[in-house]
């Protein structure tokens, strides 16, 4: 048997055949690899050259379209990102540079390149609210179906080609029933209407009766059959301010509040319950909403309730209050705190609520990652859409919040989202991650 003989590398413990040695100076496999990867990276890191794609560039249609380009993987080249982020930019758009990038977005699905087109497409409907009416057609003739919001500025054309195709493409009618949901005009509720009063032949193929696609457009049929708004509006986003901001806008009693622990505990697993917003009712995103105290607090335990919706009910004070109504969710008692880390004192100090609206479907998008995180507006589903049902009424609880996680903690994730019940005076929490 031939002898083995010790790498010759301090501290390495492989022994190594005489042959082996031979070709790697002394070194056992693994620390000759080691020790070429260190000498890469220290190339890499003496060579490596800051390149800025937008040098000299200030036309915002431009900047878009290099920000929608795939950068060459070089580890070489550090790219330099630019001043503002894509939401920002898209957001500084005139109604002339909107219908340029909509042209190019077309361009870009002509030429096959699908994904980057939609993604386009999507961003000016969601930021801006703008018409596809007269490109619709032609995403239909490229079979483009999702997502469905694309279509929500049809034709009556289309949507009376849709309300057809639906029973006979088969392939694509989940698609279709989503796209007929987000263009909710009265035709299409009568349709709805219809199609659940007299289910159609292909409803038993369905996971759920045709009524419930339109929970997923933000809306639902009422029991006479009218059209009722699961969200609501106006939508203002909640942003983290920076550290200097913070520094300098002091909080006052009449702003928002987020954040902000509860005396009361959690029933379920003992942690203290926290208020994940508290906004005086007068405040303009409130302005549509019925609430019969002085604020609108949001309480709830954000360990349990990412687990299963928590429901808080007022009490004689306005205050929010445990509900009896709350059911445990299985294998709750389980839950070991020790898994899960004390939010930061100050966390709830660094969020603002931006001085003016936006457009109700700015967040809708989860994929799209803007900030989520706002007070009204179309909620971001990272699943699938799950308004829950009041306790007290039964009816589906409005959206009127979410908070995106990943903005609290540093390793957060996962969206919290929050419904009131007008008439029952109640509110929920539930949470999706992907």
């Amino acid at each position: 048997m031939t002898e083995r003989i010790p790498c010759i590398r301090e501290a390495c413990a492989n022994t190594i055949l005489p042959t082996t040695a031979a070709r790697t100076g002394g070194f056992c496999m693994p620390c000759k690899q080691e020790m070429e990867r260190e000498e890469r990276q220290r190339y890499i890191e003496a060579n490596r050259r800051d390149v800025n794609v937008y040098a000299g560039i200030t036309d915002p249609v431009e900047v878009l379209k290099i920000m929608h380009e795939p950068q060459v993987r070089d580890p070489l080249i550090r790219y330099v990102p630019y001043e503002k982020s894509k939401e920002e930019v898209y957001l500084s758009l005139s109604a002339e540079q909107q219908d340029q990038m909509k042209d190019y977005a077309m361009q870009r699905i002509r030429t096959g390149d699908e994904d980057n087109g939609k993604d386009i497409l999507i961003y000016l409907v969601c930021y801006h609210d703008i018409s596809l009416t007269n490109e619709i057609p032609e995403l239909l003739e490229q079979e483009i179906y999702y997502p469905a919001i694309l279509v929500k500025s049809a034709s009556p054309e289309v949507r009376d080609r849709l309300l057809q195709q639906v029973n006979t493409d088969d392939e694509n009618r989940n698609h279709i029933l989503l796209m007929l949901a987000h263009i909710g005009d009265d035709v299409v509720v009568q349709q709805f209407r219809q199609w659940r009063q007299s289910p159609p032949s292909w409803a038993c193929e369905l996971y759920v009766a045709p009524e419930h696609y339109t929970t997923e457009a933000g809306w639902e049929l009422t029991n006479d059959g009218q059209r009722r708004e699961l969200f609501t509006t106006p939508s203002y986003s909640l942003y983290k301010a920076t550290e200097n901001e913070a520094t300098k806008m002091a909080i006052s009693e009449d702003s928002l509040l987020m954040l902000t622990p509860s005396a009361q505990g959690c029933p379920w697993c003992g942690s203290a319950l926290t208020s994940l917003i508290n906004l005086d009712v007068k405040h303009p995103a409130l302005r549509d909403v019925s609430w019969h105290a002085e604020r609108l607090q949001i309480q709830t335990c954000v360990i349990c309730s990412s687990y299963g919706v928590v429901y808080m009910e007022l009490d004689a004070a306005g205050e929010p209050l445990w509900s009896s109504h709350n059911v445990m969710p299985m294998g709750m008692d389980e839950i070991d705190l020790e898994d899960y880390g004390e939010l930061a004192p100050d966390v709830g100090r660094q969020f603002r609520i931006a001085n003016a609206s936006r457009h109700a479907f700015h967040a809708s998008e989860w994929g799209m990652e803007p900030s989520l995180s706002q007070i009204g507006g179309h909620p971001g589903w990272v699943q699938d859409a799950e308004y829950p049902p009041c306790p007290c009424c039964s009816a589906r609880m409005k959206a009127v919040a979410q908070l995106d996680w990943g903005e609290v903690e540093e390793y957060g994730e996962g969206m919290y989202y929050m419904f009131i019940c007008e008439p029952c005076q109640m509110t929920a929490v539930s949470y999706q991650q992907s």
